[in-house]
């Protein structure tokens, strides 16, 4: 099977190509601009599928489409917010030259329109699938899992690549377009319009049992989501879709830049577009990783679906889907012909394959009652041996009790600061005792090594700790993410304050925190030490449930 490749050694088209390198029934028609640069990314990739280097002109695609013969043609190119008066020119030549059509556009415009195809689609027995990356097939997926049981009112979602992804000029361009423009959106069932990357909401990418993303702002970006979920969901009241630029800064300076649109000061964005394409691949810093979160709520529940993408795997997210429909082809499940939006043609369930090669995770939370750390890890917390549940489930008050080794701080100034927090004395075993007690939420624990004793407080995390469980010991609170690996629940220390005010990470202690079940009993070990000054306290030891106590 033949499939050009519109933009195929860019941002996305590269992507594609190597989702499906590895399928020996395919030759690869890598297009663009310069025939140069598709021959040196073909020269640097090696598969099982064939890859032929092509010069592609997409201002004159008709002798081009009928000499390449492709079985599909896949435009990843873009922007097609800007294809000018005829943005359908390309796939009548591909339609022509006999080929069926994917494109990636997240243009609202351009996917909506895509029915004026339909009837030369179907006349000549192909299809043409517009829309088909993130927004919105995976997003719609995502939306009719959620959605199972519930009459879907409210639909808000938002993508956070990582600041080292590299967008690419197309994107930047398509984005730029709209910053600062009127943007239609359906807000509690009235339609209305909102500046595009101005209007802002804060939310949490969570997958159950995984670090967290940091709460991220995002903006809101003009997809097809927007008008295709209330024709897919009519009792849907809300519909709202935004991007969480990083690092924060970035999301500060494009803010203020809309703003000059939306004050008329500059007439658009998209003469800045080269320039902050260059500065978003050079000037960037933060966390190597990118998420996306989908919340569904009928007014009374809402249940919410998060991803998580390590280094470099999230870019290869809006791709899939070509990747998954041509994978179909290559099996016999071909789609029906016809002109349309692909969002029926690939469900969450093709994804989370796809996702499963790339190291993606992604899982479902939904509103429930029960302890902090019960609400924190969500579906994660059925995956904690007995022991380490019960623990984290009692009602009010419990009582532990077992043996402990501790070793103690590295240095005087080390054992001072241990002191100061009441942290037990080096011991190789001692007694130890934890009494635990909640009230509206609050956790106090209270830990006793052979008389020793010291307290802190854990709850579930609001605002700047969203996705955290917060433990603070006197004035000093650190944010904590709770993590399941192998049966064992972990504790990652993400961010920390005094008094309230935010303290920088370079400052943070290094905690090495987990719990595990063996022989039926609660094993802890708890390792803290500071920048500089080394170890504070390291403690670990086992607890049995002591109901005499409670």
């Amino acid at each position: 099977m033949r499939i050009l490749i519109i933009g195929g050694y860019g941002s996305f088209g590269g992507r594609l190509v190597d989702l499906l390198l590895d399928e020996p029934r395919l030759t690869l028609i890598v297009g663009g601009r310069s025939l140069e640069a598709a021959q040196r990314f073909c020269a640097a990739r090696h598969g099982a599928a064939v890859l032929e280097p092509v010069r592609f002109d997409r201002e004159a695609p008709e002798s081009a489409l009928v000499q390449l013969k492709p079985d599909i043609a896949v435009d990843c190119a873009g922007p097609f917010q800007l294809y000018g008066r005829d943005p359908y020119r390309v796939i009548r030549a591909a339609l022509a030259a006999g080929a069926h059509w994917i494109d990636l556009a997240d243009g609202l415009g351009f996917v909506r329109g895509i029915g004026e195809l339909d009837a030369v689609a179907r006349a000549a027995g192909k299809f043409v699938l517009t829309g088909t990356s993130t927004c919105p097939v995976l997003t719609t997926a995502v939306v009719r899992r959620l959605g199972e049981g519930m009459t879907v009112k409210s639909v808000i979602a938002g993508i956070a690549p990582s600041p080292f992804a590299g967008l690419g000029l197309s994107v930047v361009k398509a984005i730029m377009s709209y910053a600062g423009a009127p943007v239609r959106v359906l807000e509690n069932g009235e339609w209305t319009v909102e500046p595009g990357l101005i209007s802002s909401r804060t939310m949490t990418v969570s997958v159950p049992g995984k670090v967290p993303l940091l709460p991220t702002r995002f903006a809101l970006v003009e997809v097809p989501d927007l008008e295709v979920v209330p024709e897919e969901w009519p009792e849907v009241e809300t519909v709202w879709f935004g991007a969480g630029p990083r690092p924060p800064a970035t999301h500060r300076i494009l803010w203020l830049l809309a703003g000059l649109v939306r004050m008329r000061l500059l007439a658009s964005l998209l003469p800045l577009a080269r320039f902050l394409d260059w500065a978003a691949d050079h000037i960037r810093w933060g966390e190597d990783r990118g998420g996306m979160i989908v919340e569904v709520s009928d007014g009374q529940r809402t249940r919410s679906w998060h991803m998580l993408a390590e280094g470099n795997s999230g870019p290869y997210v809006p791709s899939m889907a070509a990747e998954a429909i041509i994978r179909k082809c290559l099996d016999g499940a071909w789609p029906e012909a016809g002109a349309r939006s692909a969002q029926h043609e690939v469900e969450l369930s093709d994804y989370d394959a796809m996702f499963a090669r790339r190291g993606i995770v992604s899982g479902i939370r939904e509103d429930r009652d029960g302890t902090p750390y019960q609400r924190v890890l969500g579906s994660a917390y059925a995956e904690l041996p007995k022991p380490v549940q019960d623990l984290h489930a009692f009602e009010t008050t419990a009582a532990f009790s077992g043996r402990a080794r501790v070793a103690g701080a590295s240095n005087p100034v080390g054992k001072l600061v241990a002191r100061i927090f009441g942290f037990p004395r080096p011991a190789d075993d001692i007694a130890v005792t934890v009494t635990l007690a909640r009230e509206d939420g609050v956790e106090t624990w209270t830990r006793s090594f052979a008389g020793s004793t010291f307290q802190s407080m854990q709850q579930e995390g609001e605002g700047r700790y969203a996705g955290l469980i917060v433990e603070r010991f006197g004035l000093t609170g650190f944010g904590m993410a709770v993590v399941v690996e192998g049966c064992r629940l972990g504790l990652v220390l993400r961010r920390w304050d005094i008094l309230g005010l935010p303290m920088p990470r370079w400052l943070m202690p290094h905690v090495t925190a987990g719990e595990h079940a063996d022989d039926g009993r609660f094993h802890f070990l708890v390792d803290i030490a500071l920048p500089v000054l080394g170890r504070l306290v390291r403690y670990e030891g086992w607890l049995l449930q002591d109901k005499s106590r409670a």
